[in-house]
């Protein structure tokens, strides 16, 4: 079965899902998570699972994905912070919503790996840095939306303070059994916070890595 058919599985699997907004759907459609999925892990790139990549890290489950963008609620103007760069998978969906994103990853392998891709697939409006995600970006802030795509025992409050007024910051909340991700809405000095959907991240670190 070709990718083009697998993704046009996934997408209607996405929608039994429950994944409505076609904003979303499209951005799926339209980046090819093949090539963000190891060699060795190539043929289930339209699978509806976490896979494997370097540094002991995973591309996150395509509902995952799926479901955290479209909680994000973007627009074409918003201006998104995601911590955890990653394969570089859900910064290439989110630039494809909103007008720019910014990314941070604690391994510098990782991090070049995804600039490539994002080079290749010519999204300009992606902008990385190498750096502890715990600490955000505190030069561009504040964001309207803050996506983390690790696991943290408890919101991290560095990263909620660079939220603008009236933004929205996922994060996945918990020991790593009993993760859930927590939509966090600013409202002035006021943060109310829900569970949307139980998950399970890789954890959430401090610093940089020294190797990789």
């Amino acid at each position: 079965m070709s990718f083009e058919a697998n993704k046009i599985r996934l997408i209607m699997e996405l929608r039994r899902e429950g994944i409505g907004d076609r904003d979303v759907l499209s951005a799926i459609e339209r980046i090819p998570r093949e090539l963000f999925v190891p060699e060795p892990f190539r043929d289930r790139a339209y699978d509806n699972t976490a896979l494997p990549i370097s540094q002991g890290q995973t591309i996150s489950q395509p509902f995952v994905v799926a479901f955290m963008t479209q909680a994000l609620q973007l627009g074409d103007r918003t201006k998104v912070l995601e911590v955890g760069t990653g394969s570089g998978y859900q910064a290439a969906i989110l630039s494809r919503l909103c007008r720019r994103v910014y990314t941070i990853e604690r391994y510098r392998s990782l991090l070049q790996e995804a600039n490539r891709r994002f080079e290749a697939l010519r999204l300009y409006n992606i902008t990385t840095r190498l750096g502890d995600g715990n600490k955000g970006w505190p030069e561009q802030a504040p964001f309207e939306r803050i996506m983390v795509t690790a696991g943290a025992e408890a919101v991290p409050r560095e990263l909620a303070g660079q939220l603008a007024d009236g933004g929205i910051m996922l994060v996945p909340v918990g020991p790593r059994e009993e993760q859930q991700i927590v939509r966090v809405r600013r409202d002035g000095d006021d943060f109310a916070r829900d569970n949307l959907l139980p998950v399970r991240f890789v954890p959430l670190v401090d610093g940089v890595a020294r190797a990789g």
